[in-house]
C-alpha cells in the first residue's frame, strides 16, 4: 500500500494556467501576428517599387555602357561634368532611332535600305534570319495591326478547361485553306514566363474575346492568376454566362456527328472508287 501511495504521489499534477498567464500569452500572440502583418505589408509596399527601380536602372545602365563605347572621347559628357549622368546613353539611342527613321523616309534613305536588303538577301543564312525578324517587327509595330491586342479565352487542353491566350493574327495560307472554319492564330503563353508558349490555330467561333487589356492579361499570366483584373461589363451582362457545360456538351456532340458524317462520306467515296476500278 505504501509503494502504491508513494508512486501516485510522485506523479506531478498538471498546473492550472492563471488568468494573468493566459492574458500574457494572448497579448504575445497578438504582438507576433501584428509584427508579421507589418513585415508582409512592408514587403508588399516596397518590393514592387524596388524591383521596378532596379530594372529601370539596369536598362539605363545597359544603354549607357553600350552607347558610351561608340562616343568619341572628346564628345563624352563625362568629360564635361564631374559626375555620371544616368540616361544619357538611352537618350542618344532614342535620338539615333528618330534620325534613322527620318532619314529612311526620303528617297535616298529608301534606296540605301533597299540596297542593304538586296545584299542581305544574297547571304544564305543571314537572309532567313533577317526576313523573319523584319516580318515579325512589321507585324507587331504596324499601327493597324491587331497582333497581340486581343486577349481571348479558349478551351484548352480539353473541353471544359479554359486557357488565356493572345490573338496574333488571322490564319492565312495553307492552314486556312485546309480548314472549313475561319481560323485565328492564338499564342498560348506559359506561367510564369509568358515569352514561351504554344501557337494554336483555333476556329473563330470557339474563341471568346475578353474585355481586359493585353497588359492585364500578361499580369494575370505572370502572377499565376493571383492578379485578376476586374470585370468592366455591365452587371446585367455579367449575370449571363457566354458558355457552360451544357453548351460544351452540345458542341461536342455536334463535332462528333460532323466527324462521323465526314468519315461516312469518305468511306462511301472510297467504295465508289474501288467499284469503278473493278469495273474497269
Amino acid at each position: 500500500m505504501s509503494d502504491s501511495s508513494d508512486g501516485e504521489a510522485a506523479v506531478p499534477r498538471p498546473r492550472r494556467e492563471s488568468r494573468i498567464g493566459r492574458r500574457i500569452r494572448a497579448i504575445r500572440n497578438i504582438f507576433r501576428a501584428r509584427l508579421r502583418a507589418y513585415f508582409f505589408t512592408g514587403v508588399l509596399v516596397t518590393a514592387p517599387a524596388a524591383i521596378t527601380i532596379w530594372l529601370a536602372w539596369e536598362v539605363i545602365g545597359f544603354f549607357d555602357n553600350q552607347v558610351r563605347g561608340l562616343i568619341p572621347p572628346h564628345y563624352d559628357i563625362a568629360d564635361w561634368v564631374p559626375f555620371r549622368v544616368p540616361g544619357f546613353g538611352l537618350l542618344l539611342f532614342i535620338l539615333a532611332m528618330m534620325l534613322i527613321g527620318a532619314f529612311t523616309a526620303n528617297l535616298a534613305g529608301r534606296y540605301i535600305v533597299s540596297l542593304g536588303e538586296r545584299i542581305l538577301a544574297a547571304m544564305p543564312v543571314v537572309r532567313s534570319v533577317y526576313g523573319a525578324m523584319k516580318q515579325i517587327f512589321e507585324t507587331v509595330l504596324a499601327q493597324k495591326s491587331d497582333a497581340f491586342r486581343q486577349v481571348v479565352l479558349i478551351e484548352y487542353p480539353r473541353r471544359g478547361m479554359w486557357a488565356l491566350g493572345f490573338v496574333s493574327g488571322v490564319t492565312e495560307g495553307e492552314i486556312q485553306n485546309l480548314t472549313e472554319d475561319e481560323v485565328l492564330n492564338v499564342f498560348l503563353p506559359t506561367t510564369p514566363n509568358p515569352t514561351s508558349g504554344y501557337l494554336l490555330f483555333v476556329p473563330r467561333r470557339d474563341v471568346i474575346v475578353l474585355g481586359m487589356t493585353v497588359e492585364e492579361g500578361i499580369k494575370m499570366v505572370v502572377s499565376g492568376g493571383i492578379v485578376t483584373p476586374p470585370d468592366r461589363r455591365p452587371k446585367d451582362v455579367q449575370a449571363i454566362p457566354l458558355t457552360g457545360s451544357r453548351d460544351t456538351l452540345e458542341r461536342s456532340l455536334e463535332d462528333e456527328q460532323a466527324a462521323r458524317h465526314r468519315r461516312e462520306q469518305t468511306e462511301r467515296m472510297l467504295e465508289e472508287d474501288r467499284a469503278d476500278s473493278e469495273v474497269r
